[in-house]
């Protein structure tokens, strides 16, 4: 199990969105770059980054801080947040990201979502955002007809590298990831799933590591807010899958 600390970017700062909402943030930092050194320095594996501008722009905003994150780390940095066409993606993994991460584009656009898997086999990760077991798209306010699993079905047919599953209704709300999603998820593809949104305990995590499929976990607030301390946390699943 690799847990990955997450960085939100809004306005050049470190902040944190309750359910996605962004007039509900708490800012953490005004340096992600430090920010970003610090997880790596408690022994984080990889970091995962968000534009929030760039969601709501699409087009990358804090793409220097970005590129300064990435040179002043050693381990794998993976990017999400308004990412929707090749160029971009192909922008990104020149300066080192290790894989980037799709959103509405992925789910609305099946032939740029397989033009990008094939032509950067490995990089691409789609993220699958719930809302009541639909798939909730365009920042969260539209939802799709299909089931978070049929849309995992999809993705994996498609020849995407990972899943992000977030329950919307968890994120940012410390009470726990959807284990019952995960599970369903878990049961119906192969490729990994990573767990994001709402985890808060290293009971949480122990649970996520007995859920087949799950190999990683975001967390975020937790972190943040102190509920986890990301190198206690590593020590402890150390060993599991």
């Amino acid at each position: 199990m690799i847990l990955i600390p997450a960085i939100d970017m809004k306005g050049g700062r470190c902040v944190r969105l309750v359910k996605g909402d962004l007039d509900n943030e708490t800012v953490y930092s005004d340096d992600p770059v430090k920010m970003a050194q610090r997880w790596v320095n408690e022994g984080g594996e990889r970091l995962h980054l968000v534009d929030l501008d760039g969601a709501v722009a699409g087009k990358a905003i804090h793409f220097s801080i970005i590129e300064k994150i990435v040179q002043s780390v050693s381990i794998p940095v993976q990017i999400g947040g308004g990412i929707r066409t090749l160029d971009q993606i192909e922008h990104y993994l020149k300066i080192g990201i290790a894989s980037v991460i799709l959103g509405t584009v992925a789910l609305k656009n099946s032939a740029l979502l397989k033009e990008a898997c094939e032509k950067f086999p490995g990089k691409i990760i789609v993220g699958l955002d719930s809302r009541k077991g639909k798939v909730a798209i365009q920042g969260w306010v539209e939802e799709c007809d299909e089931t978070v699993t049929e849309m995992a079905i999809k993705m994996e047919s498609i020849g995407v590298a990972a899943l992000i599953l977030t329950d919307i209704e968890k994120d940012g709300m410390l009470q726990g990831p959807n284990f019952k999603l995960m599970e369903e998820v878990g049961q119906a593809v192969k490729i990994p799933l990573v767990a994001s949104g709402g985890v808060t305990t290293l009971a949480q995590i122990e649970k996520l590591t007995t859920i087949p499929g799950v190999k990683s976990a975001i967390i975020g607030k937790a972190l943040y807010e102190g509920r986890i301390v990301l190198s206690e946390a590593i020590a402890a699943t150390k060993g599991q899958t």
